[in-house]
């Protein structure tokens, strides 16, 4: 069963909108489930599904935001 998901702070949020924005190629390391993985690839859209926030990539992968471990070397914020 997948785990609840966690909001991101909308600073972190903030930060990804615009690395979409500016087209700028980003190194994203995640969770994905017992593993971590990375990828560098654009952020092209966001997407809600079942109150779940995801980020869609260049490449067709969507990565929910609560995994995101790390984006061009920062970690994610916890607090707004």
């Amino acid at each position: 069963m997948d785990e609840k998901y966690k909001p991101i702070s909308c600073y972190f949020y903030d930060e990804l909108e615009a690395l979409a924005v500016k087209k700028i190629k980003s190194k994203i390391l995640y969770q994905n489930g017992d593993s971590q993985n990375e990828i560098e690839d654009f952020i092209i859209d966001f997407r809600t599904l079942n109150k779940e926030e995801f980020m869609i990539l260049d490449n067709g992968i969507e990565i929910r935001l609560d995994k995101i471990l790390k984006v061009n070397g920062k970690k994610p914020q916890t607090t707004c």
